[in-house]
């Protein structure tokens, strides 16, 4: 449910939207995972294995992103407070943003130390490899399992459960690559497998960095066509123009929006809660404000 509270002295208009429960499958998940990712890494240090490292990266790069999850369900239950008069949503997308930063810094490590190891393969332990991949299969296979039920119905359970078989896919892989090494001795395959795997990281995590960069800025978030909402405003009846609209998120899953509707005739309660209501269920926008205007200003700069 929606609550509107309509201030007759402003015309404003505001629809909220309830944060989801937190869900235990996400706290599980990432215990699991991380502790993966820490016996995983010493791995291979210990096998002298980039293939290794770089699975290790990749189910990091899973366990920050559903950290960052949870914590935007935490920090969405927190109250505002006088200063911080739109609570602590905002630090998600900084998060976000952290996490891009340090993979793609973390990725150009990885990607140097492999590249280098291409022109002079060094040995490592294929076997330790093999075992520690297949663990990993195991693990993320599991994980995926606690996503299976709801995934068509949540497009949050559906990432996580899409991603997590991703990841036993990649630990798939490194076992092929632990078993070509071990019989046929070519020690290049282990760093060529993990330039693969990097690759595949930058490439997911050069959509997180773009998005939590412009949501950073107070961008429109990605999915909401901004043109379409002002057509939607516009087609409102009796409006006859539509200025100063603003979209961006205040948290990462927490989006707003604030526009002046021109309208001759004025608005009431009712106008403006059918008007939220419809940019919230058409839209997904949860915080919706709306200024009636019975005149266009003469100083509009932005009409």
């Amino acid at each position: 449910m929606h609550g509107h509270h309509g201030h007759a002295h402003d015309h404003h208009e505001h629809a909220h939207q309830h944060p989801a429960p937190s869900d235990k499958r996400y706290t599980i998940a990432i215990a699991l995972n991380l502790s993966f990712v820490a016996i995983e890494g010493a791995a291979g240090f210990f096998a002298n294995s980039t293939a290794l490292l770089s699975d290790a990266t990749h189910n990091l790069s899973d366990v920050l992103g559903l950290a960052l999850a949870g914590g935007a369900a935490w920090l969405a239950k927190q109250q505002a407070g006088e200063q911080r008069t739109y609570g602590f949503s905002k630090a998600t997308v900084l998060a976000a943003l952290a996490n891009a930063l340090v993979l793609v810094i973390a990725c150009g490590g990885l990607l140097w130390e492999a590249s280098s190891r291409l022109f002079a393969p060094e040995p490592t332990q294929p076997l330790l490899i093999m075992a520690v991949a297949a663990a990993g299969v195991a693990i993320n296979g599991a994980t995926a399992m606690l996503f299976l039920a709801g995934r068509k119905e949540d497009v949050n359970v559906r990432g996580a459960y899409l991603h997590m078989l991703a990841d036993a896919g990649v630990s798939a892989a490194v076992i092929v690559a632990g078993a070509l090494i071990y019989f046929t001795g070519m020690n290049w395959i282990d760093p060529a497998i993990s330039v693969v795997v990097v690759l595949l990281i930058l490439w997911g995590t050069w959509g997180l960095l773009k998005e939590s960069l412009d949501l950073s800025l107070d961008a429109a978030p990605a999915h909401i066509d901004v043109a379409k909402v002002r057509d939607y405003l516009a087609a409102q009846p009796g409006v006859t123009a539509v200025h100063d609209l603003h979209v961006w998120a205040m948290g990462a899953t927490k989006p707003a929006l604030t526009a002046h509707l021109v309208r001759p005739e004025g608005g009431d309660d009712a106008f403006l809660a059918k008007v939220a209501d419809g940019i919230t269920h058409k839209f997904g926008i949860s915080h919706v404000t709306l200024q009636i205007e019975r005149a266009l200003r003469d100083d509009c700069e932005h009409c």
